[in-house]
């Protein structure tokens, strides 16, 4: 196993996770349509819930492993390192125990904060069921994440995108398998399958966590039997245990602060909607396309800030750990240029295209596809907030992001559905509230953490900036170019066939147009470098007409 540099590992990383999220959004075509718009929507309380849980075991542990490795690496404390990861291994291993029996023997206390008293939709016996289905994963994927981290501290990439990979095919396999043989073989409920589906969570990461495990046992270069140095025997296990502790903590908090923030739609968005006059099963639809449809389709959006995220984590907390203050701003620049870089146009020509997209997947509805055009947009900001919250995170900058997402989280809890009645009021559709509110909110975050990171680095944003504003240009004169094209060519079609024909033209033209722009206007030089930037069109110099390379 080869250790990789940034800008590789976040490649790295970047790759593996697109690939689970195409996987993800391949298989929710027929899996959607086998369970329809309420099985979607208890597949996605189930999920919510779950990954409320989930973050509580896996959040702290396996980042701080990460960290603590990477730093312990970066000294050559081989053998502590070692006991680092045993520890973590411990600790891990008891919060998984708490958190599924607390998930258990509480699901039908969750599924009625869920629904409540709703009527003419799944019941709070379906959600019961379903939650405490998928509450086996927490005994599972926790372990499996922990694995990774230890590998991520040796900035060792490709046996976790891997086993991402793996996993997901795993869990994509017996969703579709078992729905379709209870569904169609078997004659059963929409719950059994959902129940089947959810825990395919836990079968995918069991065989992903034996292949990560077996990839650390049978490795020569991970110094696993070094000897302990004369300093290294100074440090005790319990202060090993208080450092792991103090690292992880401050992630599982964030981590629990995102995943409420984002849980809060599950819990307002039926309540608020049936309030203003909605029908239950027009409101349930509204909150499955946000919770979980529009959300899987937002996921290759995502993948390229996780991708990031997971390459910068470990390289930030090395070079902030010897205080390579210019290291770590340099990192920081090139993180948030990269996304700029690419979710930009991306969440733009999706959104663009949102209705073909859409149709693909799921089949023609107008409403869930206007949702999904805002919600994919909505995406940017997130992003970009996610990437300064984990950068903050790395140099152990908590006070900070603890702030920022906790007033993030009582604004999103005092006016999301405050914010549905001012729609409503100003003759806008209420469903497109909560994710306009989740934009402004992400918006001012990320500017205040950028403040707090330049208090804590002196980091100058401009190379930033510069990207960003060039990005955006680039991306307004693809969408004209693109507009330009609808004039000849539709971009919709309610044949499912045709609108790939379409996604893939515009997707193509759309492409051609932003790279070219942002390879005249310097935008992709600022971020690999001039030299790599050459050797690229060197490659592909006879494809590409003489008049752009002037």
């Amino acid at each position: 196993m080869k250790k990789t540099g940034f800008l590789a590992g976040a490649a790295i990383s970047t790759v593996g996770i697109v690939l689970c999220k195409i996987i993800g959004l391949v298989y929710v075509i027929p899996f959607y349509a086998l369970i329809g718009t309420q099985g979607g929507a208890l597949y996605s309380y189930a999920y919510s819930i779950y990954n409320i849980f989930l973050n509580l075991a896996t959040s702290g542990i396996p980042v701080a492993m990460s960290k603590v490795i990477s730093e312990f690496n970066e000294m050559k404390y081989y053998n502590t390192k070692e006991r680092t990861f045993k520890i973590g291994f411990k600790i891990i291993s008891f919060l998984c125990v708490i958190s599924f029996l607390v998930l258990f023997i509480f699901a039908p206390n969750l599924a009625y904060l869920i629904i409540g008293d709703v009527k003419g939709g799944n019941t709070i016996e379906d959600v019961t069921m379903v939650i405490r289905v998928i509450s086996t994963a927490v005994l599972v994927v926790p372990h499996l994440s922990v694995s990774k981290g230890y590998l991520q501290g040796h900035k060792i990439m490709q046996v976790s995108s891997i086993a991402d990979v793996l996993e997901q095919l795993v869990r994509v396999s017996v969703i579709l398998i078992g729905s379709f043989l209870v569904l169609k073989i078997f004659k059963l409920s929409i719950k059994t399958a959902v129940g089947i589906s959810v825990f395919a969570a836990t079968i995918g990461a069991l065989i992903a966590y034996f292949y990560v495990r077996g990839k650390i046992k049978r490795s020569k270069n991970l110094n696993r039997d070094a000897k302990a140095l004369p300093e290294e025997k100074r440090i005790t296990d319990k202060s090993l245990v208080r450092k792991v502790i103090m690292y992880a903590l401050p992630f599982v908090v964030i981590s629990l602060l995102e995943t409420l923030f984002v849980s809060i739609d599950v819990f307002t968005v039926v309540k608020g909607l049936t309030s203003l006059g909605y029908t239950t099963a027009i409101s349930e639809n509204v909150n499955s396309v946000i919770s979980t449809w529009g959300s899987k389709l937002n996921m290759i959006v995502m993948a390229v800030s996780t991708g990031i995220i997971t390459s910068l984590i470990p390289t930030i907390a090395s070079s902030y750990a010897v205080k390579n203050i210019k290291e770590v701003n340099s990192k920081i620049n090139q993180a948030i240029q990269m996304l700029c870089l690419v979710i930009i146009p991306l969440s733009c020509g999706i959104s663009f295209m949102s209705k073909a997209v859409w149709t693909v997947f799921y089949g023609y509805n107008e409403l869930n596809s206007s949702i999904f055009s805002l919600l994919i947009i909505s995406q940017i900001p997130l992003a970009i907030c996610s990437v300064l919250v984990n950068t903050n995170q790395a140099m152990t900058n908590t006070k900070a992001t603890a702030t920022a997402l906790i007033g993030s989280l009582i604004v999103k809890i005092g006016l999301n559905v405050p914010m549905m009645h001012l729609f409503n009021k100003l003759g806008l559709e209420a469903y497109y509230a909560t994710i306009t509110l989740n934009i402004i909110i992400d918006f001012i975050e990320s500017i205040y953490l950028m403040h707090r990171v330049k208090q804590k680095t002196n980091i100058s944003f401009l190379p930033s900036i510069r990207t960003l504003i060039k990005t955006v240009l680039c991306t307004i004169i693809m969408i004209l170019g693109l507009s330009i094209i609808k004039l000849f060519i539709p971009s919709f079609s309610p044949s499912r066939l045709m609108n790939i024909v379409y996604i893939v033209v515009y997707g193509i033209v759309g492409l051609i147009i932003y790279i070219m722009m942002a390879y005249k206007s310097k935008t992709i030089n600022q971020i690999v470098g001039d030299e790599f930037v050459e050797k690229i069109v060197l490659k592909f110099k006879r494809f590409i007409p003489k008049s752009v390379l002037k």
